[in-house]
């Protein structure tokens, strides 16, 4: 099945042939809805199929970790060799099944929610297009690859956005987040051309074995080709500063939201840093801007969250906050927790933005959480599922959020780094984000779903009361809910409780890129085995440059069972307390808000307003971007440009005016220029 993994790739792309080329003719809502979800059920089959078949060859004949399906020679120009090829190996494995999975239910759930929108096959032609795309991206066994399918979503993602065009402000947000990418391709292929320039390769594994010996540690190499794509990463994964665009995405569909956010574009920054972490592991430097940077976006994004009354925009931020906690883990070298959290979170912000748009369907396209309230009597499914995915991102035990959550402090905790301060630090920053997390995210959930009806006057007297959403809709909420619910113990529990490891021990040869040496062996008990058990090539020699540089952890690890429990203990008590201090406020005392805006008008402010980024943006970027683009166009357009084309069609014209009188029409005029010319070639020779 490991040859055949290009299929997974090739059945959404035939549903995007036959949607896109086929749609007008079919006609039939109801084939092209088939014809979608059939592509991407048969794609997670056959990612089920590659995951069985490759951990049956890894486990039993140890032919692992790698292993490449070349499918044709593509670019060879000189020293450049590069192949269109496909790379099997845990992390693209774990990737592959959720992205697929994820997407599945989502594009059954598009059934339901598109069911009266007159670009039904537009729609699931997209939408195929865009998980073939990520599907490349995770997939390809070289950079090249890799940045097809990178460039490839963010032309999906503009045209989701957008898929509303003929609303301006839709067609605007496509714009601006296919803009905002672009910066930060622009860094990705500077990282590109600089692993090429001294690897003389793109291919993956052959980063991984000469990564060692290429990058020397402590030098500006790895610093700067890491930081170029960590600028790539901070775009698709809308980091800080290039964190604008994500919450303008809320512009398309609800499922496109989902898909963004949950199964797609946003995760692509997370595992490029993931799969290419060797280069990171070769500069401390780049592991602690790309921590420091997670965490700050991490922190601003739940502010702005608290604040926000469009449910959208509330998940929408909450994703950006979240994905802050991913590139945290990822800077103190703990990037297989980094994925952990990318999979979890898949599933219950794939249920929450899914439920959001159970709620606005049911609320007849109403968004603003200021009109709604009591819905859950109206929609107990919806309900219930946005609850337990709400109780999943605030961390509480046992649900997945908590687990990944919790082992992304814990590592930020237990990090050793040669910036004493940075764990201390970054550990409360994230810490207080947790709590923020689960007082916006029980805001978001009472206010909408609890309290006192505050629907609008216009919509009792047209639509009566909300309404439940059909089982297209509400069975992959249930699914996503209950994996919300489970996957945390089915994935990763600590040694305190548990100690499963399955998915720690699956990613262990990509995360740490060696050579994996399956053990059985459980940890002593009391003892946590740190992140960094597996040493990424050149990672050793990478300690010892910078021996004597690294200090202690934030916590000191005497007795590290008791203080890890501590340390959960403490993660869920924020999180019991954000919601239930949400709920004392939102549901029993709704009016005491006001006089807090009142009172905390300026933070309140600052926080509505999204830190005035956008406006900051428009006045140093936009404002002077245009001005400077208007002064090239009236010099450089007009009267070069246009000078040129124009001055050439003034030369011909004249010339042509010049020159028409000799067209007659008369023979006798024909030959006297004929004798002319005879008695000129006899002067000349004459003369000559």
């Amino acid at each position: 099945m490991l040859d055949l993994v290009w299929l997974a790739i090739a059945f959404p792309l035939i549903g995007v042939l036959i949607n896109g080329l086929f749609g007008r003719v079919i006609r039939s809502k109801l084939i092209s809805g088939i014809i979608g979800c059939t592509a991407l059920g048969l794609s997670f089959a056959v990612a089920v199929l590659t995951w069985l078949d490759y951990t049956y060859q890894f486990w039993t004949t140890r032919d692992g970790p790698y292993y490449e399906v070349v499918l044709w020679p593509w670019m060879y120009i000189g020293n450049l060799k590069i192949d269109a090829g496909l790379l099997v190996d845990p992390l693209s494995i774990v990737m592959f099944l959720f992205v697929t999975g994820v997407s599945f239910l989502i594009h059954i759930y598009s059934t339901g929610y598109m069911a009266h929108d007159e670009g039904y096959s537009r729609f699931f032609t997209y939408l195929n297009l865009f998980v073939a795309m990520m599907l490349i991206l995770v997939l390809g066994n070289n950079g090249a690859v890799m940045f097809v399918g990178w460039e490839g979503v963010g032309l999906c993602s503009y045209l989701l956005i957008g898929f509303w065009y003929k609303d301006m402000y839709n067609a605007n947000c496509g714009m601006k987040a296919f803009v905002v990418n672009r910066i930060g391709d622009f860094g990705v292929l500077l990282g590109l051309f600089m692993l090429f320039t001294y690897f003389g390769s793109l291919n993956f594994t052959t980063i991984f074995k000469e990564a060692g010996s290429v990058l020397e540690p402590g030098s500006w190499i790895p610093l700067a080709i890491a930081l170029f794509l960590f600028l790539g990463a901070t775009g698709k994964s809308a980091q800080f500063p290039l964190h604008i665009w994500l919450p303008d995405a809320m512009a398309g569909p609800t499922p496109v939201s989902a898909l963004i956010h949950a199964a797609t574009m946003v995760t692509a920054g997370v595992y490029m840093v993931a799969r290419l972490n060797p280069i990171f592991n070769a500069s401390p430097t780049a592991g602690f801007v790309v921590a420091l940077v997670g965490c700050f976006t991490a922190f601003m994004a739940a502010t702005v969250a608290m604040t926000q009354n469009d449910i959208k925009k509330v998940l929408a931020y909450s994703t950006v906050s979240q994905l802050g906690y991913m590139f945290l883990a990822c800077g103190v070298g703990a990037y297989w927790v980094a994925i952990f959290h990318v999979v979890t979170h898949a599933f219950f912000k794939a249920c929450l933005f899914l439920g959001s748009g159970s709620v606005i369907h049911g609320m007849h396209e109403e968004q603003d959480t200021r009109y709604m309230g009591a819905l859950a009597k109206f929609m107990p499914w919806t309900y219930f599922t946005f609850l337990a995915s709400t109780i999943a991102i605030a961390g509480i035990i046992p649900f997945a959020g908590f687990f990944s959550k919790d082992e992304i402090l814990w590592q930020v905790a237990i990090w050793q780094t040669r910036f004493g301060w940075a764990p201390t630090m970054l550990w409360i920053v994230a810490a207080l984000t947790a709590l923020m997390t689960a007082f916006y995210m029980g805001r978001v959930t009472w206010k909408t779903f609890q309290g006192q009806q505050r629907w609008t006057p216009e919509f009792v007297e047209k639509h009566k009361h909300p309404h439940e959403s059909g089982a297209a809709m509400v069975m992959p909420l249930v699914v996503l809910s209950a994996l919300a619910v489970v996957a945390g113990f089915l994935l990763f529990t600590p040694p305190w409780l548990g100690n499963n490891t399955t998915l720690k021990d699956f990613l262990a040869p990509s995360t740490a890129n060696a050579q994996y040496v399956k053990t059985h062996a459980a940890a002593e008990p009391g003892q946590h085995q740190p992140e960094h058990e597996l040493p990424a090539p050149g990672a050793e020699a990478a300690s010892a440059g910078h021996a004597g540089e690294h200090h202690a952890a934030f916590i000191s690890l005497g007795n590290v069972t008791a203080t890890e429990i501590a340390f959960a203990a403490f993660s869920v008590l924020l999180a019991l307390i954000g919601l239930l201090v949400s709920r004392q406020i939102f549901v029993n005392q709704p009016k005491a808000t006001e006089a807090w805006k009142k009172h905390w008008a300026p933070a309140y402010q600052f926080s509505l307003n999204k830190w005035f980024f956008d406006e900051l943006y428009h006045r140093v970027i936009v404002v002077p971007g245009t001005a400077v683009a208007y002064a090239c166009w009236r010099f450089f357009d007009l009267r070069i440009v246009d000078g040129i084309v124009n001055g050439t069609a003034w030369i011909v014209g004249v010339t042509g005016h010049l020159v028409r009188p000799l067209q007659t029409g008369f023979v006798r005029n024909y030959a006297l220029y004929l004798l002319l010319g005879v008695v000129i070639l006899l002067i000349f020779n004459l003369v000559k």
